[in-house]
């Protein structure tokens, strides 16, 4: 088999999502794990919006022209988040993860990223291994919490829609708690109407670009983050990611119903700082 690597297009995202979809149920299955995405098209429509996006990288894995597996990263901030990376089950044990992930510690390279992240399943042992072989650090375990939506507001905590006018505070509070900013993110949602910040005491004390898998929260302390939580209609499936070393907020979720889907666990190379703060990745990072 030989595997080449092309830019992504918007006429793969079909395909894409398919085989996406395929490679994690197919996972899931073989570990006894429910599945990251319900349907095909919760799998497909994130990669056609990923491919459209003027910041995200995409390429596809072909063999004789026909699409077996694909990757993406983010390129929205100064730190790159590969994923999702999925292989067409029928084309495993033939170098196409190897390769996909070549291409993007490449593009990385060549773009100079500070650095580059990624969450993988806990219980995948093979990608975990991969991703160590090519020089990636484990740097944390985060659980996917799910369930019903808490309802809870948490006195003095003001949860409100984030404006254009919250967005240097928004940017501010990233800088201090991971060392950089997600400003690219920041704009993406609120402009989407999906960012949310908490005031307290009269200034920005967290924000979320929205508390799903797929995005990112920001935090001084785990009660920030709490009421964050508490204020969301919707987790989306398969919910948020919360530090297991945040043993509090972890508890929190616990002990308001919430129900752990998976754990995952973040690896990085190049540039990392822990955290000075509270926070929820998305999974990218």
């Amino acid at each position: 088999m030989t595997v080449t690597i092309r830019e992504a297009v918007d006429a793969d995202w079909e395909e894409a999502g398919r085989i996406c979809y395929d490679a994690f149920a197919t996972l899931a299955d073989a570990h006894g794990f429910p599945h990251d995405f319900p349907t095909v098209a919760a799998a497909a429509e994130p990669i056609r919006w990923m491919i459209n996006h003027p910041q995200f990288h995409g390429v596809v894995a072909e063999d004789g022209g026909r699409i077996v597996g694909s990757s993406f990263m983010d390129e929205r901030s100064i730190i790159s988040a590969i994923g999702p990376v999925s292989v067409d089950p029928g084309a495993q044990n033939r170098q196409v993860g190897h390769a996909l992930m070549a291409a993007m510690l490449d593009r990385a390279a060549e773009r100079r990223a500070a650095g580059v992240r990624l969450l993988q399943l806990a219980y995948h042992n093979r990608s975990l291994s991969l991703y160590a072989k090519l020089g990636m650090d484990v740097r944390g375990s985060f659980a996917a919490m799910y369930g019903e939506p808490v309802g809870v507001a948490l006195p003095g905590y003001d949860v409100r829609a984030a404006t254009c006018d919250d967005e240097p505070a928004m940017n501010d509070l990233c800088l201090r708690v991971h060392g950089h900013t997600r400003a690219g993110e920041v704009s993406d949602a609120i402009e989407s109407g999906g960012a949310m910040v908490v005031e307290r005491l009269g200034r920005i004390t967290a924000y979320t670009t929205g508390v799903t898998y797929f995005t990112h929260s920001v935090a001084e302390t785990s009660d920030d983050l709490a009421a964050l939580i508490g204020a969301a209609r919707d987790y989306g499936t398969p919910g948020f990611l919360v530090p297991l070393a945040n043993t509090e907020l972890f508890r929190w979720c616990l002990h308001h119903g919430l129900r752990v889907f998976f754990v995952l666990n973040m690896l990085t190379v190049g540039l990392y700082q822990e955290p000075r703060g509270a926070y929820m990745p998305s999974v990218g990072y």
